[in-house]
């Protein structure tokens, strides 16, 4: 803060308050902030309903009842201050009327600051993180023998995703994409009624958290035996992987992870049907930074952990996504999630 100017932070929902305090804010519509100066000690503006939850031992609680003004104490606390940064998740709402307080203040994201300390982890966060990818690992070691494809629905091996991410260890599952034959072109695509049947490649993409870390992991399947232009496709986006995992070390450029793993897939012919970036960072949050994406010159450091995502995606017929979280350590990389990424076979 001192270094970049800024006189005062405010932190609400998302992952920046966990990481510095321990406690995660309710998402509502009464306002939970943190109010941190440059000295002295940071000021939580908390529901009297919630302040129970808080081990204040670290901060000075402010709890307003519902007939106070909560965005009184936060200005208050705030000090004369004329540089804020705030949580980019902050409800719209509350930094409006904060805002409508302090007409003359210069307003900055949080994020400038917090991605610092965040992006690089601390080797007990990455053993979280290894923990949580080890859980996703072993649902994907299950499907063949415990998940049927073949007459169900997306949603119905959704459902059976998610379930199996809690069963191996996850506090919650946060997501399931499961796209069958021509919705796997689509990388985002919510699983819906579509009944998958043979011939079919499934892109499943899941994850949850554990420990507050989250995992986030994907693999195509075929059902039935795969034609020679789906191996041909799935052997492309694997060899993608395989490059930009063997690329990562200190001192590489997040834009040359992306690089890689895209000379493989445009030298294969099927640059066009690569729409997405390689791969981004996972902690707290399931996307933060850094971003392996063309433009970003950041380069890796030993503690940052990310995934690596190349796909195809063959509009209208089928996709092929093959997704790992991997930390860059001081010789190179430590694949964090381990799983068979070949083009298994599913009834």
């Amino acid at each position: 803060m001192t270094a970049d100017g800024v006189d005062a932070v405010l932190l609400s929902v998302g992952a920046d308050l966990p990481y510095l305090t321990g406690y995660e804010a309710m998402d509502s519509e009464r306002p939970t902030v943190l109010v941190v100066r440059g000295s002295g000690t940071p000021v939580l503006v908390i529901p009297l309903l919630e302040a129970p939850r808080v081990d204040g031992s670290d901060t000075e609680i402010a709890p307003w009842a519902e007939a106070d003004d909560p965005f009184a104490l936060i200005t208050g606390a705030l000090g004369g201050a004329r540089r804020i940064a705030v949580g980019d998740q902050t409800r719209a709402a509350n930094l409006l009327a904060i805002q409508a307080v302090l007409p003359d203040v210069t307003w900055d994201p949080a994020s400038d600051l917090t991605a610092r300390l965040r992006v690089r982890k601390e080797p007990e966060e990455v053993e979280l993180l290894r923990a949580a990818a080890q859980a996703v690992d072993r649902v994907l070691s299950r499907i063949p023998d415990e998940v049927q494809f073949a007459g169900r629905t997306e949603m119905d091996v959704a459902r059976d995703l998610q379930a199996l991410t809690v069963e191996e260890g996850h506090d919650v599952a946060s997501f399931a994409i499961v796209g069958a034959g021509p919705n796997g072109a689509s990388p985002h695509h919510e699983p819906g009624d579509r009944v998958i049947r043979a011939g079919d490649l499934v892109v499943c993409d899941f994850g949850g958290r554990r420990q507050g870390y989250c995992s986030d992991v994907t693999r195509t399947f075929a059902v039935g035996l795969p034609s020679g232009e789906q191996e041909e496709v799935h052997r492309v986006v694997q060899g993608a992987s395989e490059a930009a995992r063997a690329a990562v070390q200190p001192s590489t450029t997040c834009e040359d992870i992306d690089r890689e793993a895209r000379r493989v897939i445009e030298d294969a012919g099927f640059g066009q049907f690569f729409i997405h970036r390689t791969g981004h960072g996972i902690g707290l949050e399931v996307h933060e930074h850094p971003y392996m994406v063309e433009g970003n010159e950041t380069q890796l450091e030993a503690g940052m952990t990310f995934s690596i995502e190349p796909g195809i995606y063959l509009p209208g017929r089928f996709g092929v996504r093959i997704e790992d979280i991997v930390a860059c350590v001081s010789d190179g990389v430590d694949e964090l999630n381990q799983a068979d990424r070949s083009l298994r076979v599913v009834d």
